[in-house]
């Protein structure tokens, strides 16, 4: 990782409301469960600054994997 790309994430982190960013992740979790929109939710999940792998594993958590059925 180049030390402009470290210094980013890391500035990232610490500008970051964990806070909100929880609120954000519980919220989608529970309306994946439902039957609304997800997507203006996973939006609000980014803006709260929820990295990609927080808002992956919260809809994995929700979903499941995804396991390709085989057809022969």
């Amino acid at each position: 990782m180049t030390d402009a790309l470290a210094e980013r994430l890391d500035r990232l982190r610490k500008e970051r409301d964990r806070d909100r960013a929880a609120r954000a992740l519980g919220t989608l979790d529970r309306v994946g469960r439902g039957q609304d929109n997800l997507l203006p939710h996973i939006l609000e999940a980014v803006r709260a600054r929820g990295t990609l792998g927080e808002i992956c594993h919260t809809l994995r958590g929700v979903f499941g994997v995804h396991q390709p059925s085989v057809v022969i």
